[in-house]
């Protein structure tokens, strides 16, 4: 039941309440989920340009290094070039082996041993002569047969300046190489071996753990490549040369996974390096951010459902009670509750506008309570003035004394009831009496009215308890619905007619049954009764009929009161008057 009530109050459709707490929830969702997104997207987009800051810094830093040792090597190749005692032993025509050969051999070896001492980086030095004189200084071995293999051919067509070759084979190095001449004639070829270690630690750069660099050089041969590459060759070669080898980041789908590629050209050596890294792994610092802020988001926006909610209510009170106010008085309660609405805003002045309302309205109701009794008493003044009272009780009375002179009972008995009813008709001008009185105008009326019928009426009166006959009940209440019982149920029947009246109390109520054993009425006939151009208005002594006294009963006390008819045709009628318990006739006075 709870929660039907609390959905109801929340719902957009039924209460303002509702309105305000699903405009304010959604204003205050859109609006985290817009900051959360815009922060999230910021925090992503920050991470992926230190990335490519860093990554790129890095590339810088390994190219300038491995150029500084480039130029080393460059000048080192000028020294070897320009070197008398190497040009001297290249055209020398000493010939292996010999005392010669072996004292030239030791003393370009003791030269170019001088020349590598203290540099980790070069593995190997060599001086290579067309002649077929072969020296060197490192590993690994080196002969004659160099001269005809492709890398030698590599570096005698691009050696004028330096040339550079990756080698691979038993260890895999970059070889430098440049021409040697004498008298402008090529005579050989000197050359510098930068070991692989060299070259791996250069170019060990990874902002993660699955980052992969690769340095392609202008044959499209990989210079360096990682140890394990997920990656083919036609893959890398395609995004170099996409990328034209500027440097520059974009964001690639390489076999459904997201890469952020990096690439640098080198102005020294021609080289371009590309660099890949996982976008998953570069952003898993980001995701743990983003479920960080989701929960944050969550728990605030749970925490201003709960403010919006308490708001809301604090915001439409006022508009609650004033519409339970309005339901207490379209019940018919005119006395406002106790709590009132002390606010200044639109609703304390409609409530102000309301109490106004309710006053006026109050104040019409009670004028036109006081206007209807005083037409009620002006119709009985105006029944009353037709007949004047000391008239007809000193032409009663002298019937009935004519009636005693001349030994006439009945004359004498209806004399004496006519009498008594038109005194309490006439000379009582309260709208209420005891039913004890009313009681008796019934007797008086009935034995007028029983020498109309060849048949004798019986009136058998039942009263539950004694002390129903004090209680106060309206004049004339009884005696139109025996009439009827009379009239419409006991003139044509066959069977001897009786009369009942039962007077009891039910559900704190007073009771009243007239049942008749006439002709009885069908379903029809009792509608017509209560219709108001069918009912009979022609009734032999009060003018008012059955709907009459439903109308005035209700009038004065509302719907559950009034009368009820139940009959069954050839069988019975019973009229039910349901009154309430009233104090006495005296009381009634007195409060009046």
């Amino acid at each position: 039941m709870k929660f039907f009530s609390v959905k109801k109050l929340v719902s957009p459709t039924v209460s303002i309440q509702g309105k305000i707490f699903v405009a304010f929830s959604l204003v205050t969702l859109i609006g985290i989920v817009a900051v959360t997104s815009i922060v999230y997207l910021y925090m992503r987009e920050t991470v992926k340009n230190n990335a490519i800051t860093s990554v790129t810094e890095s590339i810088r830093q390994a190219d300038e290094s491995l150029n500084l040792r480039l130029e080393e090597v460059s000048r080192l190749n000028t020294v070897v070039a320009t070197n008398k005692t190497v040009l001297d032993t290249l055209v020398s025509k000493t010939e292996e082996p010999s005392y010669e050969w072996f004292q030239e051999q030791k003393r370009i070896e003791e030269f170019l041993s001088a020349l590598i001492a203290y540099k980790p980086y070069i593995s190997r030095v060599a001086v290579i002569g067309l002649n077929e004189k072969v020296f060197f200084v490192g590993s690994p071995w080196l002969d004659k047969n160099i001269l005809y293999t492709p890398m030698m051919d590599y570096l005698l067509q691009n050696g004028s300046g330096h040339a550079y070759f990756h080698q691979t084979g038993f260890s895999d190095s970059i070889v430098t190489g440049r021409e040697l001449r004498f008298n402008r004639n090529l005579i050989g070829m000197v050359m510098f071996d930068l070991n692989d270690e060299f070259i791996k630690k250069i170019y060990d750069v990874k902002p993660t753990s699955d980052s992969m660099l690769y340095v392609v050089d202008r044959n499209n041969e990989f210079i360096y490549q990682p140890q394990t590459s997920v990656l083919d060759k036609e893959t890398i070669i395609g995004l170099k040369q996409e990328l034209a080898g500027t440097d520059s980041s974009v964001e690639r789908v390489i076999h459904q996974k997201s890469y952020l590629v990096i690439t640098r050209k080198s102005d020294y050596t021609g080289w371009s390096t590309v660099a890949l890294v996982p976008m998953k792994s570069l952003l898993t610092e980001t995701t743990r951010i983003r479920k960080v802020l989701a929960t944050v988001a969550i728990i605030v926006f749970i925490i201003i459902v709960i403010g919006t909610l308490q708001v809301s209510s604090r915001i439409t009170r006022n508009i609650r009670r004033l519409r339970s106010m309005m339901m207490h008085v379209m019940e018919g309660n005119m006395t406002l509750p106790a709590v009132e609405i002390h606010s200044k805003d639109e609703i304390g002045q409609l409530y102000q506008v309301f109490k106004s309302m309710v006053e006026e309205l109050k104040r019409l109701l009670e004028g036109i309570v006081t206007t209807e009794k005083e037409k009620r008493e002006a119709e009985l003044a105006v029944l009353q003035a037709q007949i004047r009272p000391h008239f007809l009780y000193n032409t009663l009375n002298t019937v009935k004394y004519l009636a005693k002179l001349n030994g006439v009972p009945n004359i004498v008995e209806v004399s004496e009831s006519l009498i008594e009813l038109m005194r309490g008709v006439l000379g009582n001008t309260n709208e209420f009496l005891s039913l004890q009185e009313e009681l008796q105008y019934v007797r008086s009326y009935v034995n007028i009215e029983k020498y109309k019928y060849v048949e004798p009426i019986h009136l058998n009166i039942e009263v539950e308890n004694e002390e129903l006959l004090q209680f106060s009940v309206l004049k004339l209440m009884l005696q139109p619905l025996v009439e009827n019982a009379i009239i419409h149920g006991l003139s044509s029947s066959k069977h001897e007619s009786l009369v009942l009246i039962r007077i009891c109390e039910e559900n704190k109520e007073l009771r009243i049954e007239v049942r008749d054993n006439g002709k009885g009425m069908s379903k029809e006939q009792i509608d017509d009764l209560f219709e108001v151009n069918k009912v009979q208005m022609n009734t032999r002594f009060s003018g008012m009929g059955v709907r009459n006294v439903h109308e005035r009963i209700v009038r004065l006390f509302g719907e559950p009161y009034g009368v009820f008819l139940y009959s069954e045709p050839d069988t019975y009628t019973t009229v039910q008057i349901r009154f309430p318990l009233l104090p006495g006739t005296d009381r009634i006075q007195e409060e009046e």
